[in-house]
Parts: structure tokens; C-alpha cells; sequence
């Protein structure tokens, strides 16, 4: 039992000016020299459990933002957050609608295109997407200039028919650059001999590969006046615009389509084409987040069994205290900053640990394959073959706060439970 003196200390009176009687008897419960040895373990235990929580929570948190960053720049360097198309076939004027897109203060590319489907045939046959556009301009609304393994984007020169393909869809066709690949559209000419598909050879300039399948199996890239040539249309079928902010997409394109003239353009934002998918990234963080914060919860709510035995170990105290004309509540928030200190420590260990591990996890995992000569992610499999992480702030100011609640909810009943204590009964075989 720990002795309360009615007459504290210069030193304890100069503590109580600044702390309230519950923060300082509970603090001073925390610093005295315990009996019984298994309740510290007990701590120890819950303190551990808490940061080993926190700290998963906050690395898996940041390697699934790092997985959705690096997606979201792999697909939208090669899809425009904001496409202007023409209600027909080709976008009528499109010299003055380029104008006008790029006098937008929220426009910062603007790149006229024309995309159809086509037939391509090397040594072996495959479908594929033939996008045509113009070299110079391309990099200001993609990143696909960026990606070349072979050759390059500008070798792309109208009226030499020349073609840029994704790796995957050139090791498809069998075909390497100087080679020939013919292009047929599904469109077809009327020849004294019949209906024949039209067809023409382009020479392979480049390869390219960003590491998405959809573009490095699916698409071929060449220069916009060829395609016209060889779809037979007079201008671009759309206008690709790269914006400030992909997430205002909708609002700017609504902007800029009133300012166009709705009855002639349409405009089409990134996010009708792939919001499912990056949807599902965020249900699949939220849910992740849920199922770790499960952790966190068992390890907080170690604190009861701690705090019982607590409890239990200072019923001659409690009755003290109360004898002395301490309150119910102000026991209770006695035994409840126990906890909390606790529940606290883990906390930061856990965020320590956490923020740490998340800023050089590459680095760690690196050092870990160059060891043991393992791989997480082969390159032959994944396209990402790296483990990447993106540490947000805000994701683990959510996930302490959430923490902290956990440890308050633990203290709840042990505290309540020291604060009934009837002093009569607990000095009974004192």
C-alpha cells in the first residue's frame, strides 16, 4: 500500500499548483516502485501491442497510397484528365477549340489526337488502339515521351508512315525497330475486284513501356497526319488536355464546353473511363484501414486486464483516498491517466517506428533482397516491381487519434470499477 501524507512536501505542494490531484496521484502511482512484477509485464505487453499496431497501420496505409500514386501516374501520363471530342466524326474547327482550351487559366496542355481501332500484322497478327498525334505537342498532355525504351517519340515525322509501339504489342507482333508492321482499318474501299479492308505499312521508329498492360499490349502511337491519311479524315476526332487539378476535371471540362458551344463538342473527363478502378483502390484503403485499426483495438484493450489488476492491487489506497474525501470521479480519472499514459507511449513508439519504417521502406526492402537474395516483386510478373510507400500526415494524425480513442474506451471500465470501491469493505482485512 502506498502511504498518503496529509502534509505533502514543498515539492509535492509546487507539483499540485500545476497539475490536478488526479494527474498527479496518477503519475505518481506510474513512477512508484510496483509489488507485483506481472502487472508491469502486463504493460510492457499492452505498449508493445499498441505500437507494433500503430506502426502497421501506418506502413501498410502508406504502401497502399504508394501502390495508388504510382497507378495513378502510370495511367494518367497516358490518359488525358480532359478530352474534347466533336459530336461527328472530327472536331469541327479544331484550331479555334485548341485556342480556346488553352486560354483556360486551369488548361496546361492542350494536344489534338485521332484514335481508332486497327488490325497490326508483323511476323504475327494482333488488334491494338492506333492513336495519332502530333510529337511536338504530345508531352505537354502525356508522359509516353518519357517512357521510350527504343527510339523516339519525334521520330515520328508526317508523311513517312513511321510507328511507336508498346513492348508487350511488339513482342506480340514478333517485330523490333526498322521493322515493317502493315495496318489494316476496319474500314474498306471499293476496288474493281471487290470491297478490300484498307491497309498500310508503317516502319517501326520506337518502343515504348510504362508498365501498364492496357497500353504496353494494346497500343500503337503515330503521327496524327499518317493517321488522317489513313482513316481518311479531314482534322483530329479529339483534343487531350492535361489540367492543374485531374480531380476538377468534370467542373473544368463543364466550363469548357459552354464556352465551345455544347452543341458541337462533348467533353469527357479521366474519371468516366477509370473511376471504378481507382474506387475500388480507395474502398480497398478504407477497408484495410478497418481491419488494422482490429489490431489496434486488441492491443489497447489490453489495458483493462492491466488496469483490473490495478485496481484490484490498490483497493487499500483507493479507500484511502476516499477516507481522506477524495470523490468517485476524481478516482476514476486517477486510474484513467494510467491507462492513458500507457496507451500514449504506445501510441508514440508506434508512430515513431511507423514514420520511420514508411520513409525508407524501399530502402529496407532493397537491402533485404540484396541479402538474402530474394524477390518480393519480380519484374517478370509485376508491373510494379518496387514496394512503394507514400507517407501522408493527415492518414497518421487519423490513425493516432483513432489509437487514442481505443486506449480511452480500455481505461472506461477499470476506472469506473476503482471508483466504487466502498472504503469499509476494501480496509476490512487491511
Amino acid at each position: 500500500m502506498v502511504a498518503v501524507s496529509l502534509q505533502p512536501t514543498d515539492k509535492d505542494s509546487s507539483a499540485r499548483m500545476f497539475r490536478p490531484l488526479e494527474v498527479f496521484i496518477g503519475l505518481r502511482y506510474t513512477r512508484a516502485k510496483r509489488r507485483n512484477h506481472f502487472i508491469s509485464f502486463i504493460s510492457l505487453v499492452s505498449i508493445l501491442g499498441i505500437a507494433v499496431g500503430v506502426t502497421a497501420l501506418i506502413t501498410v496505409i502508406s504502401v497502399m497510397n504508394g501502390f495508388d500514386k504510382e497507378l495513378k501516374e502510370r495511367i494518367l501520363g497516358m490518359v488525358a484528365h480532359a478530352t474534347i471530342e466533336g459530336v461527328d466524326e472530327t472536331v469541327r474547327d479544331w484550331p479555334q477549340a485548341l485556342k480556346l482550351a488553352k486560354e483556360n487559366g486551369h488548361v496546361l496542355g492542350a494536344a489534338p489526337y485521332v484514335e481508332r481501332q486497327a488490325m497490326l500484322q508483323g511476323t504475327r497478327v494482333s488488334g491494338a488502339i492506333i492513336r495519332g498525334v502530333m510529337p511536338a505537342l504530345e508531352p505537354k498532355v502525356s508522359d509516353v515521351d518519357q517512357h521510350m525504351r527504343k527510339g523516339r517519340l519525334d521520330d515520328l515525322v508526317a508523311g513517312h508512315f513511321d510507328i511507336v509501339l508498346g513492348s508487350e504489342l511488339a513482342m506480340t507482333l514478333g517485330v523490333d525497330v526498322g521493322d515493317l508492321v502493315t495496318v489494316f482499318a476496319p474500314e474498306f474501299s471499293a476496288t474493281p475486284i471487290g470491297a478490300i479492308p484498307r491497309m498500310k505499312r508503317f516502319t517501326v521508329v520506337g518502343i515504348f513501356e510504362v508498365g501498364m498492360q492496357e497500353y504496353d499490349s494494346g497500343l500503337a502511337v503515330v503521327n496524327m497526319q499518317d493517321a488522317q491519311t489513313l482513316y481518311r479524315l479531314d482534322g483530329p476526332t479529339g483534343i487531350r488536355l492535361k489540367l492543374d487539378d485531374m480531380f476538377q476535371a468534370y467542373p473544368i471540362g463543364r466550363d469548357l464546353a459552354r464556352n465551345l458551344g455544347s452543341q458541337y463538342y462533348r467533353i469527357t473527363d479521366w474519371m468516366q473511363g477509370h473511376s471504378n478502378f481507382f474506387k475500388a483502390v480507395a474502398m480497398e484503403k478504407k477497408v484495410m484501414f478497418l481491419i488494422l485499426s482490429l489490431i489496434v483495438a486488441v492491443a489497447a484493450f489490453n489495458l483493462v486486464s492491466t488496469l483490473v489488476m490495478l485496481v484490484t492491487d490498490k483497493q487499500a489506497d483507493i479507500a484511502i483516498l476516499r477516507t481522506l474525501g477524495q470523490s468517485p470521479n476524481s478516482i476514476m480519472g486517477t486510474f484513467m491517466v494510467q491507462g492513458i499514459l500507457v496507451g500514449t507511449l504506445g501510441i508514440a513508439l508506434g508512430v515513431l517506428f511507423g514514420v520511420l519504417l514508411s520513409l525508407n521502406l524501399s530502402a529496407i526492402v532493397h537491402w533485404i533482397e540484396q541479402t538474402f537474395h530474394v524477390t518480393f516483386l519480380s519484374p517478370d510478373v509485376y508491373y510494379i516491381s518496387e514496394l512503394p510507400s507514400d507517407l501522408h500526415w493527415p492518414d497518421v494524425i487519423w490513425i493516432t487519434v483513432t489509437a487514442f480513442a481505443f486506449c480511452t474506451l480500455a481505461t472506461l471500465y477499470p476506472a469506473r470499477r476503482a471508483a466504487k470501491t466502498e472504503p469499509a469493505a476494501a480496509l476490512r482485512y487491511e
